[in-house]
């Protein structure tokens, strides 16, 4: 049963950031193609910036309380 447990949080710390660059690789093609004011890359862009932050690195800031 632990190994169970281990087994999906090794599975979600690798697919997650997968699953994260190849939305941003994704959404750079689609900029290249349709060009940079384009709804779907943007939305692939946030998306991505939304889990990075949930599951992966947070976003770095100047000050430690803002």
């Amino acid at each position: 049963m632990i190994w169970n447990l281990v087994r999906r949080i090794v599975l979600t710390a690798v697919l997650v950031p997968l699953g994260v660059a190849g939305a941003r690789k994704l959404s750079d093609t689609v900029e290249r193609r349709r060009g940079p004011n384009n709804r779907v890359s943007r939305l692939l862009r946030r998306g991505a910036d939304a889990t990075q932050t949930l599951f992966g690195r947070k976003k770095r800031r100047r000050f430690g309380f803002l």
